[in-house]
């Protein structure tokens, strides 16, 4: 096991399915200690068991601020203090600029852009009084880009960019890093609705779907495969390390070229 994490106490968001899942597992590889937060308590338990001693869960419904807030301080009550946050939680959508409705439009934006602003407000306050920590977001090329995501869905990841951005100005000084990641060709279960429609199709049919998913992913990039969730994982473990420490504001994009096609289809 190396070390580049080791003893920093670890938020991650969405942990119990895709990118959130594989960041848990090279977080602790890493040496980190790691809150796993997420709304489904029997995969929570069922992933700190597998994980070992330096995990645990929190069942967090990252739609409620006062859900966030209590995240937060059982990480500070546990562990005393909290050196990460992956704020990873979302889903996605297939809305476009004419067929979206008021709810879908509060779900999203509240899912997509107020959880973060909720997490990074929230950590701030308690990064502060311990000298400073990394607060990485979930963003996307869907937010740089056309045609990579749902209407609502893009607006939303290019808000998370520019938040961070604008965090990561406010709270530098304070010692506080904050980044965001935005995937692009990544195989994972949001492809065909998230993790809670993949819980109820059988380990077959996900597969079969995974499978396909790859096959096409790996025609849409410069590098003939797709991106895995480890490869966002592996990316998180940089910007959370002592390695990242001169990096702040920056959204860095994992996408195997996919953003520099801008002639060609998703």
């Amino acid at each position: 096991m190396s070390n580049r994490l080791a003893d920093k106490i670890t938020i991650i968001t969405g942990a119990t399915s895709g990118i959130g899942e594989a960041t848990a597992h090279r977080f602790i590889e890493q040496g980190a200690t790691v809150v796993l937060a997420g709304r489904s308590k029997e995969k929570g338990q069922e992933l700190a068991k597998e994980l070992g001693e330096r995990a645990v869960f929190k069942r967090t419904d990252v739609m409620k601020e006062d859900d966030i807030a209590a995240l937060v301080d059982f990480t500070v009550d546990k562990f005393g203090r909290l050196d990460c946050l992956f704020n990873n939680a979302g889903a996605g959508d297939r809305t476009s600029c004419e067929s979206f409705d008021e709810v879908e439009f509060a779900h999203i934006m509240r899912l997509l852009v107020g959880a973060p602003a909720f997490g990074i407000k929230h950590a701030a306050r308690v990064m502060k009084d311990s000298g400073g920590g990394a607060i990485i977001n979930n963003a996307s090329i869907a937010g740089h880009r056309r045609n990579q995501g749902g209407y609502l869905y893009s607006a939303a990841k290019a808000a998370v960019a520019h938040m961070t951005r604008l965090a990561g100005a406010d709270l530098g000084p304070y010692g506080i890093r904050v980044n965001a990641i935005s995937p692009g060709a990544v195989a994972t279960p949001i492809f065909w609705g998230g993790s809670q429609r993949a819980q109820n199709l059988s380990d077959e049919e996900n597969e079969k779907k995974m499978a396909k998913l790859q096959a096409n992913l790996a025609k849409a990039t410069p590098m003939p495969r797709s991106g895995f969730a480890d490869d966002i994982a592996y990316a998180a473990v940089f910007l959370a390390s002592d390695e990242g420490s001169f990096i702040n504001s920056h959204d860095l994009v994992v996408d195997g070229g996919r953003i520099a096609m801008f002639n060609e289809n998703p």
